[in-house]
């Protein structure tokens, strides 16, 4: 695997690990009673996006050495992978 591909694949795993991690300890404007006027009350009150940008990269470090360790074990490869999703011809 190229280190292309390897950068591609943790960007992948970076990003679908923050839409997961998003949502951690949100607290709306309407639940701590401090509704900004002319933003909706469903709005984080405070979002703690740099504390979640550093959980998601060590969360997606953790699951990309995983992925690693099976792809270079020869576990599971990308052809494999390609095959469950009907992207490559058996």
């Amino acid at each position: 695997m190229s280190l292309a591909t390897a950068i591609a694949i943790y960007f992948i795993i970076w990003w679908v690990v923050l839409f997961a991690v998003l949502p951690w300890g949100i607290r709306s404007q309407r639940e701590s009673g401090d509704v900004i006027r002319g933003t909706d009350p469903g709005a984080p009150h405070i979002p703690r996006l740099a504390s979640k940008f550093v959980y998601t990269t060590i969360i997606a470090a953790f699951v990309f050495m995983l992925w690693y360790a099976l792809y270079t074990s020869r576990v599971i490869s990308l052809d494999q992978i390609g095959r469950m999703f009907g992207v490559v011809p058996r």
